[in-house]
């Protein structure tokens, strides 16, 4: 059993909301992960039964909103800045080092899709992060899993255009002082959205949509401020680190992010034959986050969790 408390922290003068978990019957100062989503995700789209999972194994975890967006403060609203998001992440690692319940010691930090980039910058400049979990990362934005495809669907590429001109209108508009100018995170083919893969709206609705704080809006001058890898971040991390990726991620290149591993001086890395979305649902998340928890228990709290499993 695990309890679930709604906390605050500040970043940058704004506040950030966050949903900690701590196991109920351990009463010393607790290991805990720091959990971020993807670009415009919020705390309760999918990370809750990650959460319940590496709670039963005896870790409190901390799952926050990046301002702008979900229950955190911030204007202007459902816009992503790489840097902000970063920050948020280093936020709530100061906010729990603070903290009478948490180990300062002890702290990890988890990322999923752009998230997954996140914590591995935050982690290069941070030595005294305990552990790093990678999941299905986007570590440089030029780097994707479906820029063959693009190259080949003049559909698909036709629709990478529209979405240009949007960011482009959007950019445009917040040099003029205008509001964000808002596409669909998600969206049927044919329209103007950051997804219109059919697996996307499926995974999205699964995790509970708009239900659980979501929005399905975004700025799309993303576009012109992805992540970009930089020489050196990999042989920074001399902390544990846990990369998960998907082989058939159309999202984040996989073959990128094994790049990358192969850069770092101490990594385990797992492969599976899916795509971006199928972490979070179904077989597959009951098999990643064993081999997540038994890494985190492992790095934390020391030995193998009682119910977690190596993948494979």
């Amino acid at each position: 059993m695990s309890a679930l408390n709604e906390v605050f922290f500040e970043s940058d003068g704004a506040r950030c909301a966050a949903d900690l978990y701590r196991p109920t019957t351990v009463d010393t100062r607790l290991p805990c992960v720091v959990m971020g989503h993807g670009g415009s995700a919020t705390k309760r789209l999918g990370l809750p039964a990650y959460a319940e999972k590496f709670t039963k194994a005896g870790l409190a975890v901390l799952a926050f909103d990046y301002r702008n967006f979900g229950a955190s403060g911030g204007e202007p609203r459902q816009v992503s800045k790489v840097a902000e998001q970063q920050d948020d992440y280093r936020a709530a690692v100061r906010y729990l080092r603070g903290r009478d319940d948490i180990d300062p010691h002890r702290i990890a930090l988890w990322g999923t899709s752009l998230s997954g980039g996140h914590v591995l910058a935050v982690a290069a400049t941070d030595p005294d992060i305990a552990a790093v979990v990678s999941q299905v990362p986007l570590i440089d934005g030029w780097h994707r899993g479906r820029m063959l495809r693009q190259r080949l669907n003049w559909d698909v590429t036709w629709r990478t255009a529209q979405f240009a001109v949007a960011a482009v209108r959007d950019v445009v508009g917040a040099r003029l002082g205008r509001e964000p100018y808002l596409v669909p995170v998600v969206a049927h083919s044919g329209k103007v959205a950051v997804f219109t893969e059919p697996e996307a709206g499926a995974a999205f609705e699964a995790l509970g949509g708009e239900a659980v704080g979501w929005r399905n809006a975004h700025a799309p001058r993303m576009l012109f401020a992805l992540p970009r890898y930089r020489k050196g971040t990999a042989e920074k991390l001399r902390m544990p680190v846990l990369m998960c990726i998907g082989d058939h991620d159309l999202q984040a290149s996989p073959r990128f992010g094994a790049r990358i591993a192969s850069l770092m001086n101490n990594v385990e890395l797992h492969r599976y034959p899916v795509g971006h979305f199928d972490v979070y649902t179904g077989t597959l998340f009951e098999a990643i986050s064993a081999v997540e928890t038994e890494f985190l228990h492992r790095h934390l709290i020391g030995g193998s969790s009682t119910n977690g499993a190596r993948g494979s």
